[in-house]
C-alpha cells in the first residue's frame, strides 16, 4: 500500500528512464525522467498503491482525459498542463498508477526571487489572464472545479528554446532551486533576463484534488491561506472557491506576501484566526452566510461576533496595500476593485473567471 521504491535510472514500460526526484508527497512521489523515444524530459507522477489512493488516481486520469479532449475545441485549455499517458504497473507494494505530463518549475519559485516587492505588475496581469482563461476553461467547458489554486500549481514554460532550457535546468537542480534573474544569484544557468519574464507563460497544473461541478469528492479542500470562506465555515461549494483562492494568488503575486496567512493560538484554531483576519480586511460576515449551516456554533456567539477571537482590527484592502506595500492611493484603489469582486462572501454573487477577465485593471 505504500510508495514504489523508485532508483535513478530504472526504466518504465521501456520509455521512461528515472533522473531524479523532484518531489514527495502524502499520496504520490513526482520524478523527473528521460522520454528515450522521443528524447525529452517528463515529469511523472507515481501514485502509492493504498486502495483509497488508487481510486483518487482513477478520478484524476479521468479529469485529465477530459480536459485533454475539450482542448481539442477550446484553444484556452493550453493553460492546463496535458496528460502525456497513464498506465498501471506492479511493484513490490502493489499496483501503482503512472501520470505522465509536461512540466516547468512554479510560480513558488519565481516568486523567491522577489520576496520583499513582489512581482512586476505586467507580468502579474498577464500570469492572471492566463490562470483566469485556464480556469474558465475548467469551469465552463469541462465542469471541473480545480480546488487547489496557489503558487505551487502554477507551472512556468517558455515558447523559446534557450528560455525552456533555463527553465529545464532549475528542475535538474533540485526542487528548492529558484528561478533566478540576472544579478541576484549565483546559478548563472538559471538566470533569465529581465525581458524574458513577459516571454514566461503559465500552465495550471496538479489536478489530483480537482472534482467534477456535479460531483464533489470531499468537503476539505484548498490550501489555508487560499481557502474560501465557504469552505471554512463547512458550506457547499463550487467553482466560485477557485476564484477566492485566484485573488488570494494575485495579492501574493502583487506583493510578496499572503492576503491571510493565519496562525493558530493559545486558546484558538488556524480556522478561528483565518475567519477573524478575512472579517477584518472585508467586513462583517452577514448573518445569511454566517448561520446558514447547522456547526455555525464552532467559530460565532451571536451574528457578527466571533466565539474565541473579539479584539479584531479592521483595515481595507487599499490601505493595506498603500501602507505596508508602498503602493500610490490610485494602484491600490484600482487594484483592490479587481479583488474584491473575486472575494464577495455570497459564491452566486462572486465575480466569475470570464468577469474577471473583462475587468479594467486586468484589461489595462
Amino acid at each position: 500500500g505504500g510508495h514504489h521504491p523508485m532508483q535513478e535510472g530504472e526504466v518504465f514500460n521501456t520509455q521512461y528512464q528515472a533522473l531524479h526526484e523532484l518531489g514527495c508527497g502524502a499520496f504520490a512521489t513526482v520524478w523527473l525522467c528521460q522520454d528515450v523515444r522521443r528524447k525529452k524530459q517528463v515529469a511523472v507522477k507515481v501514485l502509492k498503491s493504498k486502495e483509497g489512493v488508487a481510486e483518487t488516481a482513477q478520478d484524476e486520469v479521468a479529469l485529465l482525459r477530459c480536459v485533454n479532449c475539450m482542448k481539442k475545441k477550446d484553444q484556452a485549455g493550453e493553460n492546463i498542463v496535458s496528460l502525456l499517458d497513464d498506465f498501471r504497473m506492479i511493484g513490490e507494494n502493489g499496483f501503482h498508477i503512472l501520470l505522465w505530463r509536461v512540466l516547468g518549475p512554479s510560480l513558488r519559485c519565481l516568486m523567491g526571487n522577489y520576496t520583499a516587492q513582489g512581482l512586476p505588475l505586467p507580468f502579474v496581469k498577464k500570469s492572471l489572464q492566463q490562470v483566469l482563461a485556464g480556469l474558465h476553461f475548467l469551469h465552463k467547458r469541462c465542469c471541473i472545479i480545480h480546488t487547489d489554486i496557489k503558487p505551487e500549481n502554477i507551472l512556468l514554460y517558455g515558447h523559446n528554446k534557450n528560455l525552456q532550457r533555463i527553465l529545464m535546468d532549475t528542475l535538474n537542480c533540485g526542487q528548492r532551486t529558484h528561478v533566478k534573474l540576472k544579478g541576484v544569484g549565483d546559478h548563472l544557468g538559471n538566470q533569465l533576463e529581465e525581458s524574458d519574464l513577459m516571454s514566461l507563460q503559465v500552465k495550471i497544473a496538479d489536478l489530483g484534488s480537482a472534482c467534477w461541478t456535479y460531483k464533489p469528492f470531499s468537503k476539505e479542500i484548498q490550501t489555508q491561506p487560499y481557502r474560501a470562506l465557504e469552505v471554512l465555515l463547512g458550506l457547499d461549494y463550487g467553482t466560485p472557491a477557485d476564484i477566492w483562492s485566484t485573488a488570494c494568488l494575485a495579492f501574493e503575486m502583487a506583493t510578496g506576501e499572503c492576503l491571510f496567512d493565519p496562525q493558530p493560538g493559545k486558546y484558538f484554531s488556524r480556522d478561528d484566526d483565518h475567519v477573524a483576519r478575512i472579517i477584518e480586511l472585508l467586513g462583517r460576515i452577514p448573518p445569511q452566510i454566517a448561520f446558514s449551516w447547522n456547526k455555525s456554533t464552532k467559530f460565532f456567539s451571536r451574528p457578527g461576533a466571533l466565539l474565541r477571537l473579539s479584539r479584531l482590527s479592521p483595515r481595507s484592502l487599499p490601505g493595506t496595500l498603500a501602507d505596508r506595500h508602498g503602493w500610490t492611493p490610485r494602484a491600490a484603489a484600482a487594484f483592490a476593485a479587481f479583488l474584491l469582486p473575486a472575494l464577495h462572501y455570497a459564491p452566486e454573487r462572486r465575480a466569475s473567471a470570464a468577469q474577471s477577465l473583462r475587468h479594467a485593471w486586468i484589461a489595462a
